[in-house]
């Protein structure tokens, strides 16, 4: 995709932020939407389709946590990426975004070539995860098709679950997967399994894949991170 194509949405009550982020989004070349607090984001990403909002925590009305679940809540935004833009170091403040649906945060303040190199990551994660069989990541590559994973040329072989755990985690590098998430994917509503049988199958994958490859995100799931 373009980036005169893309619609990012910038969501903030500080008019200095908005005026500043705002810039460096534009000057980069994409295209930039603001609202000041939830209600207009929610109202704003309804009406423009966003690829990516970038969502302050802290605001008056509607915080950006419930702002964000609002959005999470309209079909046609589900899969919109959501980066929160918070002041808070805190992990609280952290875990509650991933929960309300958020992809990642970004901490304020920070530098416009971080946050671009931020923006470019996280729009990276566009692609669909089914739009092609084969992901290649790093010295990894998965064939969904043929159902086999090759790292540094050799072939590793890895039960259907552990394979599609690690297809679903390396779909999207650096996104957060919930564990209710991973289970419905993997194991399907049908199947009642613990949240245990989660953790023991990334453990076999770490063993076996790296485990440098594979980040827990305390109290919210796993993501596949290559930092």
């Amino acid at each position: 995709m373009k980036k005169k194509d893309t619609r990012i949405l910038l969501v903030d009550d500080e008019p200095d932020i908005l005026e500043i982020v705002g810039y460096n989004l534009s000057n980069e070349g994409y295209q930039v939407f603001k609202a000041t607090n939830g209600f207009e984001a929610v109202k704003t990403a309804r009406e423009i389709q966003p690829h990516l909002i970038l969502l302050d925590v802290m605001m008056p009305k509607m915080n950006g946590i419930e702002a964000c679940e609002k959005i999470r809540e309209i079909a046609t935004l589900s899969d919109v990426i959501i980066a929160f833009l918070t002041a808070r170091s805190e992990d609280f403040s952290q875990l509650a975004g991933l929960e309300a649906g958020a992809d990642d945060y970004i901490t304020k303040p920070v530098k416009p070539k971080v946050l671009i190199g931020k923006v470019k990551s996280l729009l990276r994660r566009l692609k669909p995860a089914d739009s092609n069989s084969i992901i290649t990541i790093a010295d990894i590559i998965i064939n969904k098709e043929a159902y086999f994973v090759e790292k540094n040329g050799q072939k590793i072989v890895l039960p259907r679950k552990e394979f599609e755990l690690l297809a679903l985690l390396a779909s999207k590098p650096g996104k957060v997967f919930k564990r209710e998430k991973i289970l419905e994917n993997v194991w399907g509503q049908d199947v009642i399994v613990g949240s245990r049988t989660i953790d023991v199958h990334i453990r076999k994958l770490r063993e076996k894949i790296g485990d440098s490859y594979f980040k827990t995100v305390k109290g919210v799931g796993y993501k596949f991170d290559l930092t």
